[in-house]
């Protein structure tokens, strides 16, 4: 981004290069220049064109200067290269042994949810009421421009009392009038920020994009431990800031290589105790690290906008899986995948996974779409609607994951055509010994009968768990109790075994005394 805006100042400085005084006074010596070297022919188009190039010179000055004025457009926010410009300048000019400066950015939290909560209309108000806020507590001479709908950037004017304790301080102000109340059709809405900064004399020689990229690692530093979280750049900060970028790259190889693929955690029938289908679970076979779960890698691919990429290459080896359990002669009715939100925002999500499907023989009903409760219980954009809805018609079993977390309706349940509610493993946790918690089963799988719908009891991890959700009508149970996540490898010999059991359980007859 910051090459970007170089590139945009050096066009400036050449269009006001070419419509200053300098340029005009040089018009006669260029138009003789141009008859000496090239006769009446070049008089003529530079006596034509030399004026529309200093019009057009002009007129880039004009834009520049409307765009930023003498403090900044009329919101009071710069551009970004204007806001470029002066953090250049501050940052060469700044005599760090007298005066000091710092760079800040701040973000709202979680303003993505805010956005499908409440709709564009709504994101919009907050985030003008959000920049005028910071506005409102930074001094005249410091400058602030918008990165991104939640995100602005300040650079605070140099200054001889500038040290940590006071940037702390301005970004406690900071946090205080953004977290005041935000009226939103006659109610107040409750929002919160996280802020990065790093201070000019922490700096080491180098460019101003590094103090600004700096502030940035702050900040993402702040997030993962907010929100309302406030991080100062330092050596640690750079430190974990590299670690994590490093992470970043050896997830995208990993990708590219097949190190993250899928490991199947099974789930069974209550009624009949067979294999109904199998989860399928990201893991990261890192070749020094060993395994690791989504939670330490899903935090790089999102903020690397990978996810869409990881859930392709999940599908492929969840697809290849059921292609060999197929031709092994082995049942799985049914493979459970992950779908995020970035998926579903994909317009060409459909066509893709029919090709998917047709490449490994497989047939829809054979693909469980694993949707969190949380993207039904916001305000799903349209391609969202669109690709869930396009899902259940193609034939596509539709699990509700997480159930009882996010608050999904009954009308966004039926408006998605959902086959099956996946009960939270918080609801399940010793259902056998809580009296309580098995009122809230039974409430939940009350209404799943009313409408229809499959149930699927997660995180099942006792005998008890799992002969009181039998007991209480649960459809399929799935959990340590009944079998961890293992590689594709082990999952034949777990199934044979699981079948053994089975096999080996007495069957109890209906009538007695004969």
């Amino acid at each position: 981004m910051w090459k970007h805006i170089s590139l945009n100042r050096l066009l400036d400085s050449v269009a006001s290069g070419l419509s200053g005084p300098p340029a005009l006074a040089f018009a006669p010596a260029i138009s003789l220049g141009a008859f000496w070297l090239g006769g009446e022919g070049a008089l003529v188009a530079v006596a034509l064109g030399l004026p529309v190039v200093i019009a057009g010179a002009a007129a880039i000055v004009v834009r520049t200067h409307l765009q930023t004025g003498p403090h900044g457009p009329s919101d009071g926010l710069l551009t970004l290269d204007a806001f470029a410009s002066r953090m250049e300048e501050m940052f060469n000019q700044t005599d760090a042994n007298v005066e000091n400066s710092a760079c800040m950015i701040v973000a709202l939290d979680d303003y993505s949810d805010f956005l499908d909560l409440h709709g564009n209309s709504a994101a919009n108000h907050l985030t003008a009421q959000f920049s005028k806020r910071v506005l409102s507590v930074i001094r005249t001479q410091d400058i602030v421009t918008r990165l991104d709908q939640n995100k602005i950037a300040i650079g605070l004017n140099p200054a001889q009392q500038l040290d940590l304790e006071a940037c702390i301080q301005m970004s406690g102000r900071i946090q205080s009038v953004v977290e005041d109340p935000i009226t939103l059709n006659g109610a107040g809405i409750y929002v919160s920020c996280s802020i990065g900064f790093s201070l000019l004399s922490n700096m080491a020689e180098g460019a101003y994009e590094e103090w600004i990229d700096a502030a940035s690692a702050a900040l993402s530093e702040a997030q993962r431990n907010g929100p309302s979280t406030i991080r100062a750049f330092s050596s640690d900060t750079r430190r974990r800031s590299r670690i994590q970028a490093n992470l970043r790259k050896e997830f995208d190889a990993a990708l590219d290589s097949g190190e993250i693929r899928p490991w199947f955690q099974p789930q069974i029938s209550t009624d009949t105790g067979r294999v109904t289908g199998f989860e399928a679970l990201a893991r990261w076979e890192h070749p020094q690290k060993g395994v690791l779960s989504p939670q330490v890698f899903l935090p790089f691919a999102e903020q690397a906008e990978l996810m869409e990429r990881l859930g392709q290459a999940m599908r492929h080896h969840a697809f290849a899986a059921m292609r060999d359990w197929d031709r092994a002669g082995v049942v799985v009715p049914r493979i459970g995948v992950n779908f995020s939100s970035d998926e579903l925002r994909d317009p060409t999500l459909i066509d893709r996974l029919k090709w998917e499907l047709d490449q490994n023989d497989l047939t829809p009903d054979r693909l469980a779409v694993e949707v969190l409760e949380t993207v039904f219980s916001r305000r799903p954009d349209d391609v969202i609607t669109r690709n869930v809805t396009s899902l259940s018609k193609l034939g596509c079993c539709i699990d509700l994951d997480d159930f009882g977390t996010g608050h999904a309706s009954i009308a966004s349940i039926k408006r998605f055509d959902v086959s099956r509610i996946k009960i939270d493993r918080s609801f399940v946790a010793k259902t056998d010994r809580d009296a309580s918690q098995q009122q809230l089963v039974s409430a939940i799988l009350t209404m799943a009968e009313r409408l229809n719908l499959e149930t699927l009891a997660e995180g099942v991890e006792t005998k008890g768990e799992h002969a009181l959700m039998a007991q209480l009508g649960c459809d399929h149970v799935q959990g340590f109790g009944i079998g961890k996540p293992i590689p594709f490898e082990k999952t034949l010999d777990w199934i044979a075994g699981h079948q053994n059991k089975v096999n080996d359980v007495p069957k109890i007859g209906r009538q007695t005394g004969s």
